[in-house]
């Protein structure tokens, strides 16, 4: 595929954020394109078509304004995503692509919210994203046994998401192989228990956001059944037990002040509404 669009198995990697040289079926990848302007052509709007910017374009093409005439060939290269070996660092709105052109080969029903506790906010500098991943993945493989970093996701503090563990692989963790088995686990920097971490805007919306897309995209309706939290997961037996564990059994996971509290109630009436008047606002610019 690289050599019929004239670029690199690299450059695919990038501009798609593939974590492996495997292909499924339906799987839509950004490629270069060659466009030729008709009247009317803006530079904005050939980025938005190719997945571009209007900075990549006049500099492949050598434009010295952003002035078009009908009949002009461009060549268009998408942009880039940023990533360190399986780690990709998106913005929310990247993220909101990427899952839209993937195919995945695994049956997911369950979306996890966990924070990290450790490491909090107070380990974020501003640019230590992939370092942090880098962390946290040696941490779980040298000191959990794990075989990978165990989140498929990570949000941070200024509203940037991750993807790490690919989503074909269920997650690992002390949640327990039932949950994890059809579930996508995402990791929230921070400690949100009272007291600790104030949650900010930015992570809040990119939290929301992605779990509104992934329902979206694997057919969920928010509920205790499709959006889970940690804490309602017994740490011995591996049972979802909900409000009902006793405390030396059970994780505070996502955080006591995790949108309003770490509860059923508290999921039901803060977090579940928010994400479905996005999935609903999602929906709407989708028609």
């Amino acid at each position: 595929m690289a050599n019929q669009f004239d670029t690199t198995i690299e450059e695919l990697k990038l501009t798609n954020g593939l974590q492996s040289d495997s292909l499924f079926i339906d799987q839509k990848l950004w490629v270069p394109a060659i466009h030729e302007v008709t009247a009317g052509d803006t530079l904005q709007e050939i980025a938005s078509m190719y997945h571009s910017s209007v900075e990549t374009i006049k500099k492949v093409n050598g434009l010295p304004s952003d002035e078009l005439y009908t009949g002009q060939i461009l060549k268009v290269t998408p942009k880039k995503l940023t990533m360190q070996g399986q780690h990709i660092l998106m913005t929310k709105e990247d993220f909101k692509d990427w899952l839209s052109n993937n195919q995945f080969n695994r049956d997911i029903r369950i979306i996890q919210q966990h924070h990290t506790w450790l490491p909090s906010y107070r380990q974020f500098k501003g640019a230590n994203h992939f370092q942090m991943l880098q962390s946290m993945e040696s941490f779980h493989k040298k000191e959990m046994g794990w075989n990978n970093i165990a989140q498929n996701i990570t949000t941070f503090p200024d509203g940037k998401v991750a993807v790490s563990r690919p989503f074909n692989l269920a997650p690992e963790g002390s949640i327990g192989p039932k949950a994890n088995s059809v579930g996508l686990t995402i990791e929230n920097i921070g400690n949100f228990d009272l007291g600790h971490d104030v949650m900010t805007k930015e992570q809040q919306d990119t939290i929301v956001y992605i779990t509104a897309l992934l329902c979206i995209k694997f057919g969920l309706t928010p509920s205790i059944d499709s959006i889970t939290y940690h804490h309602w997961w017994n740490l011995q037996t591996k049972e979802r037990v909900l409000d009902n564990g006793p405390d030396y059994n059970v994780k505070t996971c996502p955080g006591s002040n995790f949108f309003g509290g770490n509860s059923t109630n508290d999921a039901i009436k803060h977090f579940y509404p928010l994400v479905s008047q996005k999935i609903n606002e999602i929906l709407a610019t989708m028609e």
